[in-house]
């Protein structure tokens, strides 16, 4: 899955999908998409994330305590 980095405007590809679906984790495993090598393997903070759209990720993937907000 590609998300983009909200102040470089870099895309990201993730590795984890498991920790980005999940609301306990604040960091997910990714690479940057640019230039012709591949990018080592970084750790990205969640909420500096989003959809290439622009669109923010979901909150149930963010807050653990999503629901009793």
């Amino acid at each position: 899955m590609l998300l983009q980095e909200k102040e470089s405007g870099n895309l990201v590809e993730i590795l984890d999908i498991e920790a980005l679906f999940s609301p306990k984790e604040t960091t997910v495993k990714g690479q940057y998409q640019v230039g012709e090598e591949e990018q080592d393997p970084e750790s990205f903070e969640k909420g500096k994330l989003n959809f290439p759209s622009g669109e923010s990720l979901p909150q149930c993937w963010i807050d653990a305590n999503y629901k009793s907000a």
